[in-house]
């Protein structure tokens, strides 16, 4: 398949290049996803589904979504019927059926039987600190164990009684027969299985002894015929082990496992277990939290599936670990939201205005055009009269030369409107505005011809026809660049104590009344908003999704 002449090769295309051209695979191409339910994806993971499901897309091949139910103490239906929705929701279908690892629980139980008859596996009673310390270090080799030479028939009867629940949890494994000496410390007789007296969430009670990641993994990949095993470079040096379990079981063509870097984003963590953690403290309101970097919780702040793979294309491919700048990703988001959103009027600190010499009880309609950016947006109706709100910030007594909003004395034009020109103000006992005094020109309004002009825009809404609603300000979950990178302290002790500021009382235009959950619009001069899963017809609530303030941009000017 041709691939685009301006756009250079990653190191894995180049590979599958080859192997095409080479007539590898019968010059199939067929990758797969396989998440573990344990928890809900992140950003991170939503980097491999691009890659992955890309490259299948991309070749006329196959990608299949799998997942790896190995722990049963820690995976959940919630967990899978998640992941599921995050596959769909950033745009990807996989092939045939979803396929789970404990599909194969019998066919990896026969083959773990098969090493055992062959002399490449036996049932080792250490235990876990033991096997451990018995394994030696990188620059040493390890000591066999004392139950490396049990028999063949012993070794059956004992990995049999196993599989029928007689012994305790932690009392025996499955370790594989390979090299001891081996520099690489993966290949020192690893565990194959382990005994977990759990009920698992799909073959309930059937199994009590489980395949680790490692056993199963390859194998289920040779199962389902996959051509190119991609995954992150932590699991480089499990590499030889995988293809040691293939040499000894697999025949004819045999997947083969490539690694890339994973996504690492500055500001964030991408451990699940720590992503966990926050969970369980309560230090977020869920998985699907806005502040959470899990698809769910992007999606939930607003993010949009286009704008996801936009990233994971822009930042690519690469070999090395490195650290992205989260405010790309946001970069990436507005260019998308730009395109898309309607402009919409909202007032989040309202202070109410009054135009004296407009006329009582008097409304006209303001045509707005809806998104510069898109000629099919059309237009909508904004209602204008006498008594508006504007923002509290856009107001200041004793103004400096450059600002350039609303002072006494000074005119600014509303948007859409008229200018207008601030005569006086009002204070309640304690010095705050409360009510700021104002007179239009009515020969100004926009697309009169008129073209006097002032130097500030502001956004208003009618004070009598706005609709109320809670505005959600997030901004990031950690006030440190790496919350993980610090050896003595615990990353929570980095959490951004400001990361949520929930504002009541707010003043939308009348458009927004009917706005749905996960609409997206832009609130002019303020940045992106979605409407979030806890509004209702009675109390809208919005996200903030990203402000208008671009730091991504500006850095490389």
């Amino acid at each position: 398949m041709e691939i685009e002449k301006e756009k250079s090769l990653n190191f894995i295309e180049q590979i599958i290049e080859k192997d095409l051209e080479e007539g590898k695979n019968e010059k199939r191409v067929h990758t797969r996803f396989p998440p573990e339910p344990n928890g809900y994806l992140h950003i991170g993971h939503a980097k491999s589904i691009c890659l992955n499901f890309g490259l299948g897309k991309q070749y006329n091949g196959k990608t299949n979504l799998r997942f790896d139910d190995t722990n049963p103490t820690k995976e959940e239906d919630e967990y899978v019927n998640s992941i599921i929705e995050d596959v769909k929701w950033l745009g990807f279908q996989w092939d045939g059926e979803i396929c789970f690892t404990s599909d194969y629980f019998q066919q990896l139980y026969d083959w773990a039987v098969q090493l055992i008859k062959e002399g490449k596996a036996y049932v080792e009673e250490q235990s876990a600190e033991e096997i451990s310390a018995q394994r030696g270090t990188p620059q040493m080799p390890g000591t066999f164990s004392p139950f490396r030479d049990r028999s063949i028939e012993e070794n059956l009867d004992l990995f049999d009684r196993m599989r029928l629940g007689e012994f305790e949890n932690g009392s025996k494994v499955l370790r594989a027969k390979v090299d001891m000496a081996s520099p690489n410390m993966q290949m020192r007789d690893p565990v194959l299985y382990r005994i977990l007296h759990a009920h698992h969430h799909r073959t309930g009670n059937k199994w009590c002894i489980y395949p680790m990641y490692d056993f199963a993994h390859g194998q289920s990949d040779y199962l389902e015929n996959i051509t190119h095993s991609i995954c992150t470079l932590e699991f480089e040096n499990h590499r030889p082990l995988y293809d040691w379990f293939l040499d000894q079981l697999a025949s004819g063509d045999r997947p083969q496992q490539i690694e890339f870097a994973r996504l690492n984003l500055n500001y964030t963590v991408m451990s699940k277990r720590k992503l966990l953690e926050l969970v369980e403290g309560s230090y977020v309101s869920g998985w699907d939290d806005p502040r959470m970097p899990t698809i769910s919780g992007l999606r939930r702040r607003g993010y949009t599936p286009e704008s996801i793979r936009n990233f994971a294309d822009r930042i690519g491919v690469a070999k090395r670990d490195n650290v992205i700048e989260v405010s790309l990703l946001e970069f990436i988001l507005r260019e998308h939201l730009n395109k898309i959103t309607d402009r919409v009027m909202a007032v989040l600190k309202p202070i109410k205005l009054t135009i004296t010499n407009y006329p009582e009880g008097e409304f006209e309609d303001i045509e707005l055009i809806n998104n510069p950016e898109d000629e099919q947006s059309g237009s909508r109706i904004a209602p204008f009269g006498r008594n508006i709100y504007i923002e509290q910030d856009d107001f200041m007594i004793d103004a400096p030369k450059k600002f350039f909003r609303l002072s006494p004395g000074r005119e600014v034009r509303l948007k859409g409107a008229y200018i207008i020109k601030c005569e006086d103000y009002k204070t309640d006992e304690n010095g705050n505005v409360i009510e700021i005094i104002c007179t239009y020109d009515p020969a100004t309004k926009s697309g009169s011809g008129i073209n006097r002009k002032v130097k500030g825009v502001l956004h208003w809404v009618s004070a009598e026809k706005s609709i109320d609603a809670e505005i959600r300000l997030y901004d990031r979950l950690f006030n440190d660049e790496d919350p993980m990178g610090h050896k003595d302290a615990d990353f929570k002790e980095f959490l951004n104590n400001d990361s949520l500021k929930v504002l009541t009382n707010c003043k939308l235009e009348p458009s927004l009344a009917t706005a749905k959950v996960n609409d997206k619009f832009q609130f002019q001069r303020l940045g992106y908003f979605c409407v979030d899963t806890d509004s209702t017809e009675n109390n809208l609530v919005f996200n903030r999704t990203v402000s208008l303030r671009d730091s991504w941009a500006k850095k490389r000017k």
